[in-house]
């Protein structure tokens, strides 16, 4: 399916990661799922594509493409596998763009340059036990005492917390105020204080790592501040604009999947001496998908081309988008399992891991 404002070079790309995906990431997506371990290998691939920078500046070690074009990267991926697919979005649009947002120079060639190249991997930090919706909950604190801040706190269901090099996280400098007083920052990987804790054991998306972070007297130089002091819920508030997209389109790429594998299994089964895709209720399910699927695919790319655009504010765009898209990934594939009858509750075919997957978004 075509939207009108695609171009011939996102028409490109996307074979481009099309291919890619079908002869590098479809044999191994399975078993990324089975063994619950972070694909390193298929990350190198993509790094080596400079696919970790596809929005950002050349300057900043980025591909110069629009954001459109980072959207279909992670619907692409996540058509094959929904665990590589986070992780992508995770480090581009949660970690790499709050700094080329906010960061000031030194903090984008120190952080966003080896991020966009690939060279490091980026992560978010703003979900604690207490806290993730109710951002006016965060109990992380950080305190300034001459030029360092001192970070204490916990988050928790951090997508790449455990592989970071650089995180990006909020904390209170003054719980009275609420979001007033939540600011941001970042710290690195081997930072005194601060270490990542436990790995979560999920139902889905097991190749995506998704761990606690722990700050313990975190020693941080005053410089590390990301934005101005109190300024903390307006950074992650536009960061999570794009991260809702990004959560969108994942569902997309999930939905998406699971009608491709449907379709074939449709036209190369046979049900009681008769092509399975010949029955009116399975063509039903498979029409109904696809128009859900292309509905949510509108939505994505609009708030993604009005961000493209310019347009100063894509909040409504980007809530709208998640959560349509979200609700109808999780629909579809719910339906689509019962074309594979009783197969559709086994692990035979992936249609349990888009179904499984889809539920986090």
């Amino acid at each position: 399916m075509k939207l009108a404002e695609f171009t011939d070079k996102h028409n490109a790309f996307r074979k481009e990661i099309r291919e890619f995906a079908k002869s590098e990431l479809l044999e191994e997506s399975t078993q990324i799922d089975r063994k619950g371990e972070f694909p390193w290998h298929i990350i190198n691939k993509i790094k080596e594509r400079g696919w970790l920078g596809v929005p950002f500046p050349r300057e900043y070690g980025g591909l110069g493409l629009d954001t459109t074009s980072y959207i279909l990267l992670i619907e692409e991926i996540a058509r094959v596998c929904a665990s590589t697919a986070i992780m992508i979005a995770a480090h581009v649009s949660l970690a790499c763009q709050p700094i080329y947002a906010n960061g000031t120079e030194e903090q984008k060639k120190k952080y966003l340059v080896p991020l966009a190249r690939g060279e490091k991997i980026g992560s978010f930090g703003l979900t604690e036990p207490n806290a993730g919706s109710d951002a006016g909950g965060t109990e992380t604190t950080a305190t300034l005492v001459a030029d360092t801040w001192i970070i204490n706190g916990t988050k928790r269901f951090i997508t790449d917390g455990h592989v970071a090099d650089v995180i990006v996280f909020t904390a209170s400098q003054d719980r009275s105020k609420k979001v007033h007083g939540i600011s941001a920052f970042i710290v690195e990987k081997g930072t005194k204080g601060y270490e990542p804790g436990k790995e979560e054991e999920k139902m889905g998306l097991r190749g995506s790592i998704t761990s606690e972070l722990h700050f313990e007297d975190c020693e941080l130089p005053r410089e590390n501040l990301l934005g101005k002091e109190y300024g903390g819920f307006k950074v992650f508030m536009e960061t999570l604009d794009g991260g809702r997209i990004s959560i969108g389109v994942l569902a997309l790429g999930i939905a998406q999947g699971a009608l491709d594998y449907s379709v074939v299994y449709a036209q190369q089964n046979i049900l009681k001496g008769k092509p399975l895709h010949k029955y009116q209720w399975v063509q039903k399910i498979i029409a109904d998908a696809a128009t859900e699927i292309a509905a949510a695919r509108h939505l994505i790319y609009h708030g993604a081309m009005l961000k493209d655009r310019g347009e100063k504010s894509i909040t409504k765009e980007g809530a709208m988008a998640k959560l349509y898209a979200s609700e109808i990934s999780t629909r579809v594939c719910a339906k689509l399992q019962s074309i594979f009858g009783e197969d559709g509750i086994t692990r035979k075919f992936p249609l349990e891991r888009f179904l499984i997957d889809t539920k986090l978004m």
